[in-house]
């Protein structure tokens, strides 16, 4: 694998915001995912369960509820706004005041025409999805507390609403109230409240419930009457999900667990069926706030961040790979950016950045030596974003001289000028309005430009200018246009050339020189997760969500050699089996053979030169070989040089030939600085 000195960072302190709430498409592939902060995020999984589609969140804009409508997606939150997002650009398309205050709780019907909320005034308003946004159509009989979930009949005929101590069912036609039952009716002497958490109507007409005694019911609505009844947890249940077929139905707890409840006849071959509570599972550590039911898998969401995909083991043909369960926290995107030459590193939070100096060491040692610094890593500079929109996107220069953000609506130049053993920074006034909206920033190699990508597949390109400055230059634009932003940008390092990917999955290739289109990428069927261009040879290497990878010829216009022979024989299966997504790739011009990329789990080195593994060979092999004599040794290598020592990965990047960067941040280290879990009794305590 050759030796690197590496520089261990740790002092990364993201803390990813919990899950909020969670929407599966109906009859599609698409997951909507909204955090505490406002961030909501589209996971694809037909393309290897991808997050494809990331919105910036704001701090006045929180998301207590998500849905879709065929493809578009709606959410509603606390400051009493109905919102569309714009999936193609990547910001809030157009939002609608619901006139009842905060909105708790949001439903729609099974035709994807009609949307409910729930407010914080007791109401329950009717709006109709129209082209272009939603319509206020109606208001539902008005009672006293708020509406904390709703649910539609699968026949759209009513809407069953929950609130605190009781639900009600509602007359869609006439908007009145025509049942309203008292959960805990049956219960002598309560007195806690009891908050109904999550509401699910079925097809037959049971009203299914979870509330904050942590009990999930079943109640016939028309009679009035609780039909069963699970206290499946000491703490409150505080979400529900069921299937498309309503032959199951998942929940989460306020201590982490999540249970599933299948239909099952009573006895062998009885035609009379039973809700019975099957499977426990304990992936979360916080509060489960969302959960969602796909076809084929139950999916959890946490305030400790996580989002948890665990397929249903009899709904899988295949055993292997498409049934293990899934666990994603970080985003699928690069939050650090790496000035090589000046040795600085920009970390990216949701409402400041942080700069950064590496350590250095003037110590030598053997391989896995930990050596002592000779000077330590400096916090140089904190820049805090103003307003209540979260950065979406920031970039330092190689040089270290020029920083840039983006929020939705504000883009930001700083000069940051380096004087003896403090640092000024200059922020560069009358920046073009045109740059808006940016959604991936680069600068150039020799800090001379910077690119923009931005909506509708155009990439704008600045000059900067000393001592400090900058021209908006041109804007690069796809020939045959595009309704996508663009969310990967890569440059050459002898500045002639671009590639820019967009939500589309289209990749084109521009010449700088000339600021002209150059060519298209052959259209691949996923996801691309990263790209870049080789300093020696400018081959584009691309990463597909699904894990393959290709090597693209700028020049010449077409697939390489190599790229063409790993099609041919295929990437060894464990390394297809992996769920974590290439999330940056770098090359080592002393070494032009070399790819250098990573994941959240790995870091790897692939070396052309050596033929690829087939399936029988061991994939990560580096231990093996140290012990084998040298003769042993040539016979089982192959391309593929695998690290698994630095966890979870966020980022890594070569500074020079022989010197590695890698950002982690610990999972642990997250946990305590969450808020305190709900204390469960452990046996023999």
């Amino acid at each position: 694998m050759g030796e690197f000195e590496v520089h261990r960072v740790r002092f990364f302190g993201l803390v990813p915001a919990g899950v909020r709430c969670l929407a599966w498409q109906p009859r599609g592939d698409r997951l909507g995912l909204a955090r505490t902060d406002g961030t909501v995020e589209v996971y694809n999984f037909a393309a290897n369960y991808f997050q494809e589609k990331v919105i910036p969140g704001h701090e006045a804009r929180s998301v207590e509820a998500l849905c879709w409508a065929g493809e578009r997606l709606f959410g509603a939150g606390l400051n009493g706004e109905i919102t569309e997002y714009d999936l193609a650009g990547l910001c809030v398309a157009c939002s609608v005041d619901g006139c009842g205050g905060p909105i708790w709780s949001m439903a729609i019907n099974s035709s994807g025409t009609q949307l409910a909320i729930g407010c914080d005034d007791g109401s329950v308003k009717l709006f109709q999805v129209v082209p272009g946004g939603i319509q206020f159509e109606q208001n539902l009989d008005r009672r006293k507390g708020r509406v904390l979930c709703l649910s539609w009949h699968p026949l759209e005929t009513h809407i069953a609403a929950g609130s605190i101590d009781s639900f009600r069912v509602l007359d869609v036609c006439s908007g009145q109230t025509v049942q309203r039952i008292m959960v805990n009716y049956h219960v002598k002497k309560v007195k806690q409240e009891c908050i109904v958490w999550s509401i699910a109507f079925l097809s037959s007409g049971t009203v299914v419930t979870s509330d904050s005694f942590g009990r999930v019911q079943f109640w016939d609505w028309e009679q009035g009457t609780l039909l069963d009844s699970h206290t499946v947890s000491n703490s409150a249940i505080l979400s529900l999900a069921v299937s498309e077929k309503e032959d199951s139905i998942i929940v989460g707890t306020s201590a982490g667990a999540t249970y599933q409840f299948q239909l099952l006849p009573v006895k062998l071959s009885s035609q009379e069926k039973r809700w019975i509570r099957t499977k426990p599972f304990h992936y979360h550590t916080h509060d489960v706030r969302a959960v969602a039911h796909s076809s084929t898998a139950l999916i959890s969401g946490g305030l400790d961040a996580q989002l948890v995909i665990r397929p249903l083991m009899e709904k899988m043909q295949d055993k292997g790979y498409e049934a293990a369960l899934r666990k994603f926290t970080f985003p699928h995107r690069r939050l650090v950016s790496c000035a090589r030459e000046a040795r600085l590193l920009l970390f990216q939070f949701s409402q400041h950045l942080e700069l950064w100096r590496l350590g250095s060491t003037n110590g030598t040692g053997k391989d896995g030596d930990v050596l002592p610094l000779s000077s330590m890593p400096e916090h140089l500079v904190q820049l805090k974003s103003k307003g209540p929109e979260h950065i979406y996107c920031s970039c330092v220069s190689p040089c270290g001289s020029w920083v840039a953000y983006a929020t939705a609506s504000r883009f930001h130049l700083y000069r940051v000028h380096y004087e003896d053993d403090s640092v000024r920074i200059e922020k560069i006034p009358k920046v073009s309005k045109l740059l808006l909206p940016a959604y991936q920033l680069q600068f150039s190699s020799d800090s001379s430009s910077l690119f923009i990508a931005s909506a509708r597949g155009s990439v704008h390109v600045v000059l900067l200018l000393e001592p400090g400055g900058c021209r908006h230059l041109h804007t690069l634009q796809p020939p045959s246009g595009s309704p996508e932003a663009v969310y990967l940008l890569a440059l050459s390092a002898d500045g002639r050339w671009l590639a820019a990917v967009s939500g589309d999955w289209a990749i084109h290739i521009y010449k700088l020189k000339r600021l002209k289109h150059h060519c298209t990428v052959p259209m691949y069927s996923c996801a691309v997760t990263a790209v870049a261009i080789h300093p020696v040879t400018n081959n584009l290497v691309i990463a597909y969500s699904d894990q393959q990878l290709f090597e693209f010829s700028i020049p010449e216009k077409q697939y390489t050699d190599w790229s063409r022979m790993v099609q041919k024989s295929g990437l060894h299966k464990v390394w297809l089996e992996r769920d974590s997504p290439i999330t940056h790739i770098t090359f080592n011009p002393k070494n032009p053979s070399h790819i250098l990329l990573h994941d959240t789990y790995m870091f790897c080195i692939i070396d052309k030169s050596l033929p690829l593994p087939d399936n029988s060979a061991l994939l990560m092999n580096q231990c093996i070989l140290k012990q084998l004599p040298e003769s042993a040794r040539q016979q089982q290598l192959h391309a593929f040089k695998i690290c698994k020592k630095f966890q979870p990965l966020l980022f890594a990047d070569l500074l020079d030939e022989k010197c590695l960067v890698m950002v982690e941040r610990p999972i642990m280290d997250i946990k305590t600085q969450l808020p305190l879990p709900t204390q469960q009794k452990k046996f023999g305590t």
